[in-house]
């Protein structure tokens, strides 16, 4: 099925934006690691600092999301802001080499990850703009495919810079430095063309004082709520079972590390992750035209619960490796059909503003997962103890979203 240019030019935001998600994944808590441990912090504590600076930053994006994603609604809004959000983001990005000590590494990150998780509330929005409601799951889900096998074109440069160093004869922090400003520049290449040609095709008409306006929109939302059941159901279902899905993503390669895995390996096996999500982000999509969206979804979280589980075992590179190929098998289909199920039940010209709040549900809520899984591997001091947490997000999200399914066919 071929792919128009407005379709193109949305899936290449995902190309860029990738690149940055697979630097979080693999190397950015290999260097943190690197720095904690030159200021003397233990693996768990290192474990347990990254967890709680991935959870400020989805707080963060969770208050303001829903009240960006509401003004974005605004005829001729939502271009701009999408934009400031992605300058935020590379330009953190970009000035990460210079932070050499642990603390204020972690704070930049946290301003290049808001700027990120920003972008993203105005991006999955667009869906409905550039494409019709048959596509969108397809759409979709070859967004999540080319972005997973797109962001290994930089992400192997960086290896090849940072692992290379002493060969090349630069310094450790010189070779992160080049690898930031390089995903940096990746990201805001990829971004143009969506920048430059997209046009908003939903919007509520722009009225005096849009930024109250924006507040008193949202305020009805909220209140229309409890009458749209369907969307109030997915979004509480969606709110366990992603946070499951990205605390697995933004703690991996920290839970390896604090294993005492070998950092090469634990790149590599991620590697591996991205070109496995690519064809089967794609099988997904195509399934989705002969099997409804619930039925792939619910196989998805269900294949989670699994490896949430596996991963309390993992004690082996070898563990790892498989564990990075069974997140790639699924990672890519729960998050592009659950973006699609959700465009198609939500009203069009309100997608910012539902988008927000699904934001605060989805990665917005993740601080729970990574919260969770920091204070239990403290209290306990046993780091598998907290990954375990995990697999209890996924059961409730199972339940929920089974009983949403349920009140839908209804």
């Amino acid at each position: 099925m071929k792919l128009n240019g407005k379709e193109k030019r949305w899936i290449l935001y995902d190309v860029g934006n990738s690149a940055f998600v697979l630097l979080v994944a693999t190397i950015i808590p290999i260097y943190f690691n690197y720095l904690a441990g030159k200021a003397g912090l233990s693996d768990v504590d290192y474990l347990a600092y990254w967890g709680y600076a991935a959870s400020i930053c989805t707080v963060i994006v969770a208050i303001l999301g829903p009240v960006l994603g509401t003004i974005a609604d605004t005829k001729g809004y939502k271009k701009p802001i999408f934009m400031i959000s992605i300058l935020i983001g590379t330009i953190a990005c970009s000035l990460l080499g210079l932070m050499v000590q642990w603390m204020a590494f972690l704070i930049v990150f946290l301003i290049a990850k808001v700027g990120f998780s920003a972008s993203l509330i105005f991006y999955d929005s667009m869906l409905s703009d550039i494409t019709d409601e048959e596509r969108m799951d397809y759409v979709s889900s070859q967004g999540y495919a080319w972005g997973y096998i797109g962001s290994c074109v930089p992400f192997v440069l960086c290896l090849v810079i940072v692992l290379g160093s002493d060969t090349l004869g630069i310094r450790m922090e010189t070779a992160m430095g080049i690898a930031f400003v390089l995903v940096a520049v990746w990201w805001l290449l990829m971004s143009w063309p969506l920048l430059k040609n997209y046009e908003q095709k939903y919007y509520v008409e722009k009225k005096p004082h849009a930024i109250a306006q924006s507040f008193k929109r949202l305020g009805e939302t909220f209140k229309n709520m409890k009458e749209e059941k369907q969307v109030f159901m997915f979004l509480l279902a969606f709110f366990f079972y992603i946070d499951g899905v990205y605390t697995i993503i933004d703690m991996a390669t920290a839970y390896g590390s604090a294993l005492g895995l070998d950092s090469t390996g634990l790149l590599l096996a991620l590697l591996v992750t991205q070109i496995v999500a690519f064809p089967c982000a794609i099988i997904f999509g195509n399934l989705s035209y002969r099997i409804r969206t619930e039925k792939l979804i619910t196989v998805c979280i269900f294949a989670y619960l699994g490896i949430a589980i596996f991963a309390v075992f993992l004690k082996t590179q070898l563990q790892f490796w498989i564990l990075a190929i069974l997140v790639g098998m699924f990672q890519g289909g729960i998050q592009a059909l659950s973006r699609s199920y959700f465009t198609k039940i939500i009203p069009e010209e309100h997608s910012g503003e539902y988008f927000g709040l699904m934001d605060i549900c989805g990665k917005g809520a993740s601080f729970v997962g990574t919260t969770i899984v920091s204070i239990v591997s403290q209290i306990t001091g046993n780091i598998s103890m907290g990954v375990g947490m995990i697999a209890i997000l996924f059961c409730i999200g199972i339940v929920i979203f089974l009983k949403a399914v349920s009140m839908n066919r209804n």
